[in-house]
């Protein structure tokens, strides 16, 4: 009789017990376990403890000592009829009436009610856009050749004495900032050198190219004294942390790596973007890394725990350029679609600067407020940082020798006191700006036309 029992493998019997587990609960699968009312209410009390336990027992004392005053307080039909008509105006409309005052409104008629109606049917006014701020139109004060290809990056020194500029000719170049003489020159980079950071509190300069290679440059000796290997990719953007010492690279590998500047370790890979990362930047309040990708996102990244808070995705096409401004809690990005204004720490939009129609490589921001941004056709916007005003619009001329497709703006920024203008260019030069004296507020008026502030049609 033993012999006639079929052997199923193990899995056949296993699969077995599960087609009839799942006939057996089929036909109840759906429905809800029965509700514990003993449990949902402990879950309730606890609730309640945890969310308001620090002023419960203030609200159990003022329900006491209101069912006490409604029990001292006999209500008469009489005052009840009072009330009715005190509250009832002279045409019978309803007044406004706290019945939780013991005091009546004043009688109709009388001065208190007329100055309560005529505060409820003032009319609000309007929105009005505000004015914008006066600034001063700004000039072409130097031109300084010296790179052998375009000029594709630009840093200040905290000590605002010179500047550094890196180009495709692969050597990074030390300016004088204000005779424009050339320093030093340093050589390194094996490909175009597209991001450098000075540091203000160490002696370094940092460098990253498209040969993948992240350098920090030891200014005491101009000689390179570590190297930061990790991307898989072009790196085309750098930022320094502020307050610690982290720096912080992306490119076109899509990540942005956070490295400790003296341990030379990868820190975090913050991943995330799905195309490559051309903006970054930096600030001690959070979120303390912003970038900007290909992928016409930007994302706001949270340094301690290396992982994104928030993800804007406002923008249509390449975000080529994050700014954040030096005093005010906010940033810019930019995108051939619009210059796009967000408030810290959740990114919550602004407003739209509209009209560079271009490709917009950079921005700068001066704490007067001056935006500036540089399309790759060689147009400079200058706008009213609040107000969102194209304020005056730059096209500077090529280098003679340069044909004009190489009007095109890779980078600029501020030197340290907001007066100069640094700019990069696709004709080799370097380009330096700065506000016209002699210009005024009658020269030159702002003509401010705002557009009309359209209301929501539902």
């Amino acid at each position: 009789m033993a012999d006639d029992v079929i052997k199923h493998s193990v899995h056949t019997l296993v699969f077995r017990s599960l087609k009839r587990s799942h006939d057996m609960f089929l036909s109840n699968q759906s429905l809800l376990p029965p509700i514990d009312e003993k449990a949902e209410k402990i879950l309730k009390n606890v609730k309640a403890r945890d969310s308001y336990g620090q002023v419960m027992s203030a609200v159990e004392q003022a329900q006491a000592q209101k069912q006490q005053q409604v029990l001292s307080r006999p209500e008469t039909p009489h005052d009840t009829d009072m009330a009715e008509s005190a509250a009832l105006g002279s045409d019978g409309a309803m007044l406004p009436y706290n019945p939780g005052s013991m005091t009546a409104p004043a009688a109709p008629g009388s001065q208190g009610l007329l100055g309560t109606g005529a505060a409820a049917i003032v009319p609000r006014r309007p929105p009005t856009a505000p004015r914008p701020k006066w600034h001063a139109p700004w000039k072409l004060f130097r031109v300084i050749s010296g790179h052998l290809g375009w000029v594709r990056c630009v840093a200040v020194e905290p000590g605002n004495e010179w500047f550094a500029t890196g180009a495709a000719d692969r050597v990074i170049k030390i300016w004088d900032l204000a005779t424009g003489k050339l320093k030093v020159s340093l050589t390194g980079h094996v490909s175009t050198v597209r991001g450098l950071e000075v540091s203000p509190r160490h002696p370094y300069l940092f460098s990253c190219g498209e040969d993948r290679q992240v350098k920090c440059w030891d200014l005491e000796y101009n000689k390179v004294i570590r190297h930061y290997h990790g991307h898989l990719s072009a790196v085309y953007a750098l930022g320094l942390h502020p307050t610690i010492d982290v720096l912080v690279s992306a490119g076109r590998d899509a990540t942005a790596r956070v490295w400790d500047v003296r341990t030379k370790a990868n820190v975090h890979t913050l991943s995330g973007h799905t195309d490559t990362v051309a903006a970054l930047a930096c600030q001690a309040a959070e979120p303390q890394i912003i970038t900007g990708s290909h992928d016409s996102t930007i994302r706001l990244w949270d340094l301690a725990a290396g992982k994104s808070m928030c993800t804007l995705t406002n923008h249509k096409k390449s975000v080529r350029s994050v700014v954040v401004h030096p005093t005010q809690y906010t940033f810019a990005s930019a995108s051939p679609d619009n210059i796009k204004q967000w408030k810290c720490p959740e990114g919550k939009f602004i407003q739209n600067l509209s009209g560079h129609n271009a490709i917009v490589n950079c921005m700068a921001v001066n704490s007067e407020g001056v935006l500036v941004s540089g399309g790759d056709n060689g147009t400079m916007f200058l706008w009213d940082w609040r107000t969102g005003y194209n304020f005056q619009r730059l096209q500077a001329p090529v280098q003679p020798g340069s044909m004009d497709s190489e009007a095109g703006i890779f980078s600029m920024t501020f030197d340290q006191s907001g007066s100069r203008l640094i700019t990069t260019e696709a004709d080799k030069t370097i380009k330096i700006y700065k506000e016209d004296d002699t210009a005024s507020e009658e020269t030159h008026p702002v003509n401010w036309r705002p557009d009309i502030l359209k209301r929501r049609k539902f």
